[in-house]
């Protein structure tokens, strides 16, 4: 956090700020930066203080290590979706959708399955050529989250959303460039420094004009991702009970291609 003074952690999210009005909020789980409730409330946390924080009118989201968010870890523990709080993982998610500092996500590397669904929050992402961006639920066998249904089509189009979800297909970052799904395309050691140039700029907006656009564009995402959220749960709950999805598992962690059966 060079140039940014520490501004609070929040379990695994660090934050720091700075003079220009720019925060980084950064996910220290490093290689892979996945994710479970826990880390997603605490990075709801974290963009809620920044919210009700003068010295912060934009926000980079970045983080630690080789890929930006491989999603959740389906072999391990933090893969549960719900804990003993009785709070899902999308609930939390609502919460950064509903967050109103606007927002860069500076994506080095992968941005997988509900780390797609992460990236996209944000107003904007800058991305390397080296990221990989996949909306891979079908090839593992159940139904798409993290409000993927709302973002994704805003973002690239309905049909090129259409095409991304039903295939599972990976994607650098020029062919990510070129959809639209990143906003600028930069080599790997200045996607951070692009970010915060990006935020910074938006910072050196007058901050109640910027607040009033971004409501008038914005105002309604955090409602649409929490109707979206609720049929992308009851889906992926049924699916997650199919042979189907098991299948899907064994052949990620076998690195194979799978073989479904429609069961």
């Amino acid at each position: 956090m060079t140039g940014q003074h520490e501004f609070g952690r929040f379990g695994d999210v660090a934050v720091g700020l700075g003079g220009d009005f720019v925060a980084l909020a950064e996910i220290q789980r490093p290689p892979n930066n996945f994710f479970d409730r826990t880390l997603i409330a605490c990075l709801a946390d974290a963009l809620e203080a920044l919210d009700a924080e003068p010295a912060c009118r934009a926000i980079v989201l970045a983080s630690e290590g080789k890929h930006f968010c491989a999603g959740a870890d389906f072999q391990s523990k933090r893969a549960v979706a719900e804990d003993s709080s009785g709070r899902h993982l999308y609930d939390e998610a609502v919460r950064l959708f509903a967050a109103r500092t606007p927002c860069v996500a500076a994506v080095q590397g992968a941005a997988i399955g509900g780390g797609l669904g992460l990236a996209l929050m944000p107003d904007f992402r800058v991305a390397a050529p080296e990221a990989r961006f996949s909306a891979n639920f079908a090839r593992l066998g159940f139904h798409h989250g993290f409000g993927l249904t709302v973002t994704l089509p805003r973002v690239v189009g309905s049909q090129a959303a259409m095409e991304l979800l039903y295939t599972g297909r990976r994607i650098d970052g020029e062919a990510a460039a070129r959809l639209g799904l990143c906003d600028r395309l930069v080599p790997r050691e200045r996607v951070r420094e692009e970010a915060h140039a990006l935020a910074a700029e938006i910072a050196a907006s007058a901050p109640l004009a910027v607040d009033s656009i971004r409501e008038t564009l914005r105002g309604d995402l955090a409602r649409a991702i929490a109707e979206a959220t609720q049929r992308e749960k009851a889906e992926q709950e049924r699916l997650q009970a199919t042979q189907d999805f098991r299948e899907g598992i064994r052949a990620m962690a076998a690195r194979r291609p799978p073989r479904f059966r429609g069961e």
